[in-house]
């Protein structure tokens, strides 16, 4: 259990008199999907068949649709969305591109050095509150 948990998560510092800080990969992943879906224009997250079944089932994950790899305090995201029919799809990926990487350096401290954006789809009903 223990080796699965150092896999799966990044000690930032070491101090021998406070202890230590630990994040999960998975708290990386909330952060880049919270901050996907405050862009103008994304309608939702795009999980894989994994994901679409575990919400059928009543099981809610707010990173589905990403996936980020952290390694030497460095981050690679991936993230696939469902965008507003109208929105300019460069753009929106470029802002989505830029919220996504403050929000980890800001939130983690980490270094992102890929904000990779797949456009899974487009919602073709306007949806209240954007």
């Amino acid at each position: 259990m223990s080796k699965e948990l150092e896999r799966q998560s990044l000690e930032l510092r070491e101090d021998d008199s406070m202890g230590s800080v630990k994040i999960a990969d998975d708290v990386v992943a909330m952060i880049a999907a919270l901050a996907a879906t405050e862009v103008e224009g994304v309608s939702s997250m795009v999980g894989n068949i994994t994901h679409e079944l575990m919400n059928k089932m009543g099981y809610k994950n707010i990173a589905r649709g990403v996936k980020v790899e952290v390694f030497n305090k460095k981050v690679k995201v991936d993230i696939s969305v469902n965008i507003e029919y109208g929105y300019n799809i460069p753009t929106t990926g470029r802002n989505i591109q830029t919220r996504v990487q403050n929000a980890i350096e800001s939130m983690t401290g980490l270094e992102v050095t890929d904000v990779n954006i797949r456009i899974a789809g487009v919602n073709m009903i306007k949806t209240t509150g954007k």
